[in-house]
């Protein structure tokens, strides 16, 4: 079943705000290589704190929802970017953080623990030429 993003993200904002844990197939490529768009699921938890390395869903305008990683808190201003991304950014607050990723579910049902991205990261300035690698590759 195929459910329009503003409806299933506001639900699934509903839940989380309510401790509940919640699983969301995966859309797009912006955080290839780690997840992989209409593949992958996420599990995703609330947390009370949010650190940089984190990936999360967030609302970045009204119904609109991004899960990006986050590469920088500053106050109050969260900026998220995603791992397949190469130079765009988007921010939001604290408070429109939904959840957090707590793993990566493949199609075949394994789990994979998230880390905080912490070498990819640092990798950016040659990220185009490894994300074209890897997409050659699969």
């Amino acid at each position: 079943m195929i459910v329009p993003n503003e409806i299933l993200l506001a639900e699934a904002d509903d839940l989380l705000s309510k401790g509940i844990e919640v699983v969301l197939m995966t859309k797009g490529n912006s955080m290839l290589p780690f997840i992989r768009g209409e593949k992958d699921s996420v599990n995703l938890k609330r947390f009370g704190a949010v650190e940089v390395g984190d990936i999360v869903l967030a609302r970045i305008a009204p119904q609109r929802y991004v899960l990006h990683r986050i590469f920088a808190i500053d106050g109050d201003t969260v900026t998220l970017m995603g791992d397949g991304n190469l130079v765009g950014t988007e921010s939001c607050r604290l408070s429109d953080i939904l959840g957090t990723v707590t793993e990566i579910i493949r199609p075949n049902g394994s789990k994979k623990k998230v880390t905080k991205g912490t070498f990819w990261r640092k990798l950016l300035p040659v990220r185009r030429y490894l994300l074209w690698i890897y997409r050659k590759l699969v």
